[in-house]
């Protein structure tokens, strides 16, 4: 049997650190109350468990502790913060390259006539991508919605300039820091006044987790309405942050774990993680430049975070992804969840999707290329 080499770390991080599967295990073995659900100590505990995971991500992205917002994941923030922040008659823009898990939510609400919504197209010159977006400008504009790094190419698109452009407009800036968080040095003073991240990715905390973080200047309406610990015996949902929008019982061992991520990035350094990543991307291209029939989906000019998108003339991008994963490199092919990207580049049956994170090693990526040569 191969040796697995995961390289879908878009996806989901894998392996996870060591520190962030003891705190996982050390929650749901020590730290087993309900925060917020009494007075008594294992309460007390877990509650402390996520408060201070609030101050973490606090300090890593220059927001007040209430002021984030824990969920399910990067999908469930972003609905908070579009269908939260948006009133009828809202028109939106979004870049081109958006994943649907901010595409769908926008495109959703536009079907019900609630809002309406514009496309930015993204190329690979910053400032042009920003002249598409201020075009798009109407009177009717609230927000901008855009993802900080594509899941596709990996592209970085220019936030900190969008971040002025809708300072200058008075529009709110909802970003979708999915595959940015971790690795960039994103943080609310960037203009954004709606960050959304997974946990699960470069956070390295696990599956079903991820955060809504806000400046606190945009009201938002709840998506859910439930128990909150706080206020109980109204029937209203509390108004104050976080607990207006976290009904129901928080993921306290993911909470715990993604804590533990977050601050096993800091000791590592976000900057020397980002350099060995972009390391292996660019001995990937370097050698699928070798390789006839390959295609890199990459722009002269654009910066990129660690992701490549490639196509081999002589497969699909399932045939390839499948025939790497039978000799145990595991790759993403197909859409990523983000046909709006694929439409931008012409891609109509996607492409093969390379990820790797600061677990993998450029003898690794020597032996993908041999096997991907060898079709």
């Amino acid at each position: 049997m191969h040796r697995i080499v995961y390289f879908d770390n878009a996806a989901t991080t894998f392996p996870k650190p060591r520190p962030v599967l003891e705190a996982l295990r050390r929650a749901a073995e020590s730290d087993g109350g309900n925060p917020g659900r009494g007075g008594h100590p294992l309460a007390a505990r877990a509650g402390g468990v996520v408060y201070r995971a609030r101050e973490t991500a606090a300090a890593l992205f220059d927001a007040k502790p209430e002021h984030v917002i824990f969920t399910q994941n990067c999908t469930h923030a972003l609905n908070l913060a579009i269908r939260g922040a948006l009133w009828p008659g809202d028109h939106v823009i979004l870049s081109s390259m958006e994943h649907n898990a901010a595409a769908r939510p926008v495109a959703a609400l536009a079907a019900e006539h609630v809002i309406s919504y514009s496309i930015a197209p993204v190329s690979a010159d910053a400032d042009e991508t920003v002249e598409a977006f201020r075009r798009l400008i109407r009177p009717q504009t609230r927000a901008v919605i855009c993802t900080l790094v594509s899941n596709v190419t990996g592209q970085i698109l220019p936030y900190r300039a969008l971040g002025t452009l809708c300072k200058q407009h008075g529009l709110l800036f909802i970003a979708d820091g999915a595959q940015g968080c971790g690795l960039l040095p994103v943080t609310l003073r960037d203009g954004i006044h709606l960050l959304c991240t997974a946990g699960h990715k470069g956070l390295y905390g696990i599956m079903g987790t991820g955060m809504l973080l806000t400046d606190g200047t945009v009201p938002l309406k709840p998506l859910m309405q439930g128990g909150t610990g706080s206020l109980s015996a109204s029937l209203r949902m509390p108004d104050f942050l976080p607990d207006a929008l976290e009904a129901g019982t928080v993921n306290v061992p993911g909470i715990a774990a993604l804590d533990a991520g977050m601050q096993w990035i800091v000791r590592q350094g976000a900057d020397r993680m980002l350099r060995h990543e972009n390391a292996l991307c660019a001995q990937l291209i370097a050698g699928l430049e070798q390789i006839e029939g390959a295609a890199v989906y990459r722009s002269a000019g654009a910066q990129y975070a660690p992701v490549v998108s490639f196509t081999l003339a002589e497969e699909s991008p399932d045939e390839t992804a499948a025939r790497l994963g039978a000799a145990g490199f595991c790759l993403r092919a197909g859409l990523h969840c983000a046909p709006l990207a694929h439409e931008t580049l012409g891609t109509a049956r996607g492409t093969v999707r390379f990820s790797p994170s600061v677990m993998n090693t450029p003898q690794e990526v020597s032996a993908l290329l041999q096997c991907i040569a060898a079709r």
